[in-house]
């Protein structure tokens, strides 16, 4: 393995009249999709783009993705993934950290990237629904065979969350995200080219780019792209397009299964869903399974590793509320605060992960690099038990646990009981500061649609059902939670309203 682009060359070589991409009710296919990112390689060296070079795309989930994703890699570039709905400023960071020459943007999104390239120097191409706009980059001599790179060589700085600062970029090489799409492609979903796989993650996350896009060109497969995610246009998508995979965040089966089409959904061809992002409340995989007919298998990764890590397998027992165990090239493992191994069975421990999926470091920080893989094993900062078959179960992010008076208490835990709760649509539990325990347990509820329950009453609920300790004493009601692209919940943006908490304070301090 070399370029990562020879997945796709070697794929529409062998299937040129495949459908490659499902837009709009239009099929693009393989061999159209290799030429026009053939042109796009031929435009960035003509544009003066080098092997090793960093070009970003600033793209929704329409087909001029992967039509300039693959034309960077042929070209020999790098590709840099950005969430289109940065402003100015963070682009202005994006584009400085990461050196880009080129950028290939969004029309929407062309004034903010212009107004952040002034510092970089960034060149700004705007990008339509199929590729570069006519006449904004000088058309060069298509490149068709992909510019030779070692498997090590970066392909893809994935610039992570930042929820410790300012973002990192992940360099993934060409063979990090080979195979990991391999195996998500043949170990996990077993797609083949009858498939049609859900693009409704967005492309510039690392789950709907290397474990929808890069493994559905690999197997030969289509991929039905959704520029946005809404569930009315998701449940359409797979009822036109007769989807067979369906990848997705626990929030978007969440929003499916509560949406007034699910009733008229055809879920006949649906053979396998997969979950990642974060953990999938018990009750909402049952919920979906139950009444769609299909199973959802739950994983585990993260930028750093390219991203799969863990994964319910096929072939082997499924065990609900769990990742799965390592897949194959991968080795997982917990770890104490002194880094010393933590055995199946015996506690809690921070998973530790290495193998050939692992990134070779974070770009231009070796600082922040040597910290994450302190000895050949990158720390993840996600808190887990593992039992004696290898099956890992998160516990919750190490920066997200509440430490009440000494106790321990993870968010997971407790959101679990409130999403039992008949009137909970949904729920982020989040320390809430104590002046006499340091932290307290706090939850932010939002409420189906018509509910009449009370904080009072789920107080109540949740009282019943877990420790004492555990359970939220300050509650409150919110229209809806704040969600990340993927619509992932973000906990970090979830705080508890002043007044309501200096008064739940005091009525639990009094109760």
């Amino acid at each position: 393995m070399t370029n990562l682009a020879t997945d796709l060359v070697a794929t529409a070589r062998e299937y040129p009249d495949r459908p490659a991409i499902k837009f709009a009710g239009n099929d693009i296919r393989y061999g159209q999709v290799h030429a026009m990112a053939a042109r796009v390689a031929g435009q960035l060296r003509q544009a003066g783009v080098e092997p090793g070079d960093r070009v970003a795309v600033i793209l929704p989930n329409v087909p001029a993705f992967p039509v300039v994703y693959y034309g960077i890699l042929l070209a020999g570039g790098i590709v840099v993934p950005m969430n289109p709905l940065l402003k100015a400023g963070e682009i202005d960071y994006f584009f400085t950290n990461s050196g880009a020459k080129v950028a290939f943007v969004w029309p929407d999104f062309v004034d903010e990237a212009v107004e952040g390239a002034a510092g970089s120097g960034t060149r700004v191409v705007p990008c339509g629904p199929m590729g570069p706009a006519e006449g904004t980059l000088e058309d060069g001599e298509a490149v068709t065979e992909p510019v030779d790179r070692a498997d090590d060589d970066t392909a893809i700085i994935l610039y992570t969350s930042g929820t410790t600062g300012r973002p990192k970029g992940a360099e993934l090489t060409h063979s990090n995200i080979h195979l990991n799409a391999w195996r998500s492609a043949k170990d996990i979903q077993g797609i083949d080219p009858n498939d049609v796989v859900m693009g409704c993650l967005p492309l510039f996350h690392v789950f709907g780019l290397v474990v929808g896009l890069n493994a559905a060109v690999i197997a030969g497969a289509a991929l039905a792209l959704i520029p946005r995610f809404d569930p009315a246009a998701a449940i359409k998508v797979i009822n036109d397009e007769s989807v067979t995979i369906m990848l997705g965040v626990p929030t978007m089966y969440h929003a499916i299964l509560n949406h007034p089409d699910s009733d008229s959904m055809d879920a006949t061809h649906l053979r396998i869903c997969c979950s990642g992002g974060s953990a999938m409340p018990l009750e909402v995989m049952k919920a979906f399974e139950q009444k769609f007919g299909c199973i959802i298998l739950e994983g585990y990764g993260l930028s750093e590793t390219s991203p799969v890590a863990s994964f319910n397998m096929p072939g082997r027992e499924r065990k609900p509320g769990t990742i799965g165990v390592a897949i194959p090239g991968c080795e997982m493992k917990l770890v104490d605060l002194d880094g010393k191994d933590v055995a199946p069975g015996d506690g809690v421990g921070e998973i530790a992960i290495r193998g050939d999926n692992v990134m070779k470091g974070y770009w231009r920080n070796p600082e922040a690099t040597a910290e994450a893989i302190p000895d050949g094993w990158f720390r993840t900062g996600d808190l887990a038990t593992v039992d004696e078959e290898g099956y890992f179960t998160i516990v919750d992010r190490k920066k997200d646990m509440i430490l009440r008076g000494g106790m321990n208490v993870y968010p997971r835990e407790v959101e679990e009981v409130l999403y039992q709760h008949p009137d909970v649509l949904e729920a982020a539990v989040v320390s809430v500061p104590d002046d006499m325990l340091g932290e307290d347990v706090g939850a932010a509820v939002a409420l189906r649609p018509g509910a009449t329950a009370t904080t009072e009453d789920i107080k109540a609920f949740v009282k019943d059902r877990i420790a004492a300790y555990k359970y939220p004493r300050h509650i409150w009601l919110v229209d809806e939670l704040p969600k990340g692209p993927t619509g992932k919940i973000l906990r970090r943006e979830v705080k508890a309203p002043e007044k309501e908490a200096a008064a739940e304070q005091k009525a639990a301090s009094e109760g």
